[in-house]
């Protein structure tokens, strides 16, 4: 399907999002769209599939007819279909279900056709579910794959997928090219939004760079890396060099420290994490990484061993009692588990804070937010709700969150949704905190590069096994990636660290 994008203007409010586009993607294309935060991108995408309306006078264009979206559903009965970068779904309820989700019939689906229409569908692109299981049993990755399958089945024609290798891993992109790749070859479009240079030069036959609401250029591949920067920043951008860590006592102490759900054990632990010290971990989704994170936030409860935080012990003890001793935790779930929809900037930063009486001070509270939202740079207003925010922008507003002064900052996915120059922005600024308030930093990070870059040193975990403290400087991407998938472990790869 042929798209076209004609003088897309959109406002909201004084904000000029988008600045009169003009786009042609030919069917059968993959098309890249690239452009730092606050471009404009997600504002174009959601043009395309029919979550806002454009300005008066825009036009969008699809094999020479113009339409009108007023709705995702109109969107999808035109066949344009938008994957976003957290997936709409359902966690509560059963994959089958969530696939059903958006049918034009009855309130009572044929079930077993379903279930064979389902299947069909997996197996042609490679997928593996179980129909009856919870999609809160998926990961990221899984449930992208789901949504992908819904969207054919509801006959999308046009896929837009707007940062979908935010929060994935190595593999599950991997899996997720090899889907897109074929939907050329049966006449389908693919939209790919990114900041990410190394994902569209891999994927896209052609890009095209917003700039401030603009479409400042378009290229085809032999692609130039640095043209394509200086093109969305207008300046060239380099990540700069690594900043070693000057270290001071011990924060945190793990003693052989044993944890466990209903999937997976990790035994023995042990670890000395000293102020100003970076840590990054790594690994496939689901390896302990994340159960790991929790235990040091006191979210996940040792099965043994002892949590020591600044001589301490805080074994046992609750998520409020580590956040009292200095404890912050800033989850990959932005708006499910670490921002508040339907409540403002300013609401969020006057309740991050100590209370100063019985009244909140408006006043005060709006001055703190205009301060934040100046020194991280978010794209919004005191009064924006944080679901109108850009991906970008909220997690922007969750590293604004974050408490002073602070003993140990715990981040998944810092960095997800973000461009180079906020990657590197975000970074300077926690690293300050390393020095100045003499906190300590554990990371989640699906991006090699980042965690080699930013970290210290490295854990990296495979199926419930903890390596030995890596150093980063010394440590390839090639070798990081091959301990993630469980080759060249030492014989004795324990959990000490």
């Amino acid at each position: 399907m042929n798209v076209e994008l004609k003088n897309i203007h959109k406002h909201f409010g004084k904000t000029h999002a988008n600045r009169g586009i003009n786009l042609t993607i030919p069917s059968g294309t993959i098309q890249g769209i690239l452009g730092e935060n606050g471009a404009g991108k997600s504002t174009l995408m959601k043009i395309l599939s029919g979550f806002i309306q454009a300005d008066p006078g825009s036009e969008v264009i699809l094999d020479g007819k113009p339409v009108y979206m007023d709705s995702p559903a109109s969107a999808i009965r035109y066949g344009v279909g938008m994957l976003h970068q957290d997936p709409l779904d359902f966690p509560p309820m059963r994959i089958l279900d969530n696939f059903l989700l958006g049918l034009p019939s009855s309130f009572f689906p044929n079930r077993k056709e379903a279930t064979q229409d389902f299947n069909l569908l997996a197996k042609e692109y490679g997928f593996s579910f179980d129909p009856e299981n919870y999609v809160d049993s998926l990961t990221v990755g899984e449930r992208q794959q789901l949504e992908i399958m819904r969207l054919l089945f509801l006959g999308a024609r046009v896929f837009i997928l707007d940062e979908p290798t935010t929060g994935i891993s190595a593999s599950q992109k991997e899996k997720l090219f090899a889907t897109l790749k074929k939907f050329p070859e049966q006449g389908m479009t693919v939209i790919f939004v990114s900041h990410k240079l190394e994902d569209v030069e891999n994927l896209c036959d052609r890009v095209a760079v917003l700039r401030g609401g603009e479409l400042v250029g378009e290229t085809k591949p032999p692609y130039n890396t640095s043209k394509l920067v200086e093109m969305m920043f207008g300046k060239v951008v380099t990540l700069g060099e690594r900043q070693p860590a000057q270290t001071g006592d011990t924060v945190l102490s793990f003693q052989n420290v044993s944890l466990e759900d209903t999937r997976l054990k990790i035994k023995n632990i042990s670890l000395d994490l000293r102020a100003g010290e970076v840590i990054g971990l790594a690994g496939l989704e689901g390896s302990g990484q994340g159960m790991f994170m929790r235990a040091c936030a006191g979210l996940v409860r040792p099965v043994s061993g002892k949590v020591i935080l600044k001589g301490r012990d805080l074994t046992g003890k609750s998520y409020h009692t580590f956040k009292r001793e200095g404890v912050n935790f800033l989850p990959a779930a932005r708006l499910e588990e670490g921002l508040v929809p339907g409540l403002s900037l300013t609401d969020h930063f006057v309740l991050a804070e100590e209370p100063k009486g019985i009244f909140i001070d408006r006043a005060a509270g709006q001055k703190l937010a205009e301060d934040r939202i100046k020194s991280f740079n978010i794209r919004g207003t005191p009064t924006s709700t944080v679901e109108s925010l850009s991906g970008g922008n909220q997690q922007r507003a969750e590293l604004a969150l974050l408490q002073s002064p602070l003993s140990l900052i715990l981040l998944e996915h810092p960095t997800r949704g973000l461009d180079i120059e906020s990657v590197i922005y975000i970074w300077s600024k926690l690293k300050d905190r390393c020095r100045q308030d003499g906190a300590a930093i554990i990371f989640i990070s699906s991006d090699l590069e980042e965690v080699l870059q930013y970290s210290d040193r490295l854990l990296v975990f495979f199926s419930g096994r903890v390596s030995e403290p890596i150093d980063a400087a010394t440590t390839s991407v090639e070798q990081l990636g091959q301990l993630i998938g469980g080759k060249n472990w030492p014989e004795k790869g324990g959990a000490h660290a």
